[in-house]
């Protein structure tokens, strides 16, 4: 029924308690689910994950904020994407909310490791995991730059405006909405999901952070996505079943996911 689009199942957290947050997502009809890859040093648990495990997928990548990790290059990216269980190229993107001093010049490391995803996506014809934080402008100058609308991907844990949403839209991306859908504090946020169409639209819980409320402050897990669900679905004036069915499909269109047994 559901699918969360972004989780890290291979943080420890997570990983410690993986027979119970496996069940739990069953008995909560969270069919499936993407393990997302933050480092390269952590790819080789992560597609593991999904080797051991016909309801979970996996992406390669190195997320935007990870300092002094081991840094790859379009070729390692393309040969780990060769794995039939990795459906993405990501987590990627830029993250300018803890520059610690610097200047926006000064993150020209990050836009180089962005480049080097997006290159490697369209090569491996698979499509991006973006993060962006503190620079939707910056992101969506370096897709353009980079050809990113070739492969398009999604935009995850969307906190930006409606304008930048309907920017990804139109360059071939989803945007997908976590937790913070449902914190009193994000009704911005709610404005913005109302407006986008719902066949562009993904759900995640980016576990095990941002837990949706009830939850709210306490350890996240893919379980609880239907929680978002049910947030975008009262926005979107739709059944619960119906914007399960529907994110469900926009995610296995998006990268390709054949139905769990």
């Amino acid at each position: 029924m559901f699918i969360d689009s972004h989780c890290h199942l291979i943080f420890p957290e997570l990983q410690a308690q993986l027979p119970k947050i496996l069940a739990e997502m069953q008995a909560a009809q969270v069919d499936q689910a993407i393990c997302i890859c933050t480092t390269m040093e952590e790819f080789p648990g992560v597609a593991q994950l999904a080797a051991d495990h016909p309801q979970l997928w996996a992406t390669v990548g190195v997320h935007p904020d990870n300092e002094d990790v081991h840094e790859p290059d379009v070729a390692e990216l393309l040969l780990a994407a060769q794995n039939p269980k990795v459906v993405a190229i990501g987590e990627t993107g830029l993250d300018y909310y803890r520059l610690n001093g610097r200047r926006l010049d000064d993150m020209e490391w990050q836009r180089d490791r962005f480049r080097v995803h997006i290159r490697a996506a369209r090569a491996a014809k698979k499509p991006l995991v973006i993060h962006t934080r503190s620079s939707a402008l910056d992101t969506l100058r370096v897709l353009d730059e980079e050809g990113g609308e070739q492969v398009g991907g999604v935009f995850h844990c969307f906190t930006e405006s409606a304008e930048i949403a309907l920017a990804a839209i139109e360059r071939g991306f989803y945007v997908s909405f976590s937790g913070i859908l449902t914190f009193k504090n994000a009704q911005a946020l709610r404005d913005v999901a109302q407006v986008l169409p719902l066949e562009k639209l993904l759900i995640e819980t980016d576990s095990p952070y941002l837990a949706p409320v009830p939850y709210r402050g306490r350890l996240n897990s893919p379980a609880y996505v239907p929680y978002v669900a049910a947030a975008l679905a009262e926005l979107k004036g739709c059944s619960v079943e119906e914007l399960a069915a529907q994110t469900s499909a926009n995610c296995r269109r998006l990268f390709g996911l054949a139905h769990s047994a």
